[in-house]
């Protein structure tokens, strides 16, 4: 029978002292976006099976946090479709199916490629500049698949190029929902394509829509850009059909 799987804070604020209250929802909130980036990497890297039941009581043990914090981090997990929460049962991790995949990864290239559209639009030089330095983050970092240490890093560093890239684009309700769709989406790519992550030079893509971006070649980068996510895509389509998931 497998382990379930050990969840731990990698740094929890000391007790509160006698403060006033807005320190203390200060540290709450602080607590519940620890938890929260917790149990977000835990399902999206798949540590956290799709469709395992989330038993509150072992992740609070697990996590050494209060019952109230975590429900606020699971909430926020259901809202972004990661968790579900059935009455009477519970919370459960979001099960994953080629439906559900394939629907991600056209909204996907849709949003993402507008608001990248948007952002050569009314992104300043200091957009510019992020840019440029996430991608030579992104291009320096190492992600070796035989030292699974190097993963987690390149995947935040990873993360961090895509919504940089569309950072200057001006609209926040579209910047949250192409954050929520890449959480969506790498949770089916860091779960199944660990294994077919050396078929393609990464480091040129990003390179071609970043450089293409800060050039205000707009045609050339929401092209290249679509380009990247459709590789993605069907590479995982095709395995996600191989495993009989449907």
């Amino acid at each position: 029978m497998p382990q379930e799987p050990r969840l731990t804070m990698i740094e929890r604020p000391g007790a509160p002292s006698q403060a006033s209250a807005g320190a203390a929802d200060e540290g709450k909130n602080t607590i519940s976006s620890q938890i929260l980036a917790r149990l977000r990497e835990a399902i999206v890297s798949g540590q956290m099976a799709a469709g395992s039941k989330i038993n509150l009581d072992q992740v609070k043990t697990q996590l050494q946090v209060s019952l109230s914090p975590l429900r606020e981090a699971l909430a926020r997990l259901t809202a972004d479709g990661l968790v579900l929460f059935e009455d009477n049962r519970g919370y459960r991790v979001a099960p994953v199916s080629l439906a559900d995949f394939t629907e991600i990864a056209r909204l996907r290239d849709q949003f993402e490629t507008y608001a990248l559209r948007e952002a050569m639009i009314h992104g300043d030089l200091a957009w510019e500049s992020d840019v440029i330095r996430a991608l030579h983050v992104v291009n320096r970092t190492e992600r070796d698949a035989s030292r699974p240490e190097t993963l987690e890093a390149w995947e935040a560093v990873h993360r961090d190029f895509h919504l940089t890239l569309i950072s200057g684009c001006g609209m926040p309700v579209l910047l949250r929902f192409c954050s929520m769709l890449l959480n969506l989406h790498d949770r089916y790519r860091r779960t199944f394509l660990r294994r077919t992550s050396g078929d393609r030079n990464v480091m040129l893509e990003h390179s071609e829509i970043a450089q293409a971006a800060v050039a205000r070649d707009a045609d050339f980068a929401c092209e290249k850009l679509r380009e990247h996510l459709s590789r993605t895509a069907s590479n995982l389509q095709r395995y996600l059909a191989e495993q009989g998931i449907h």
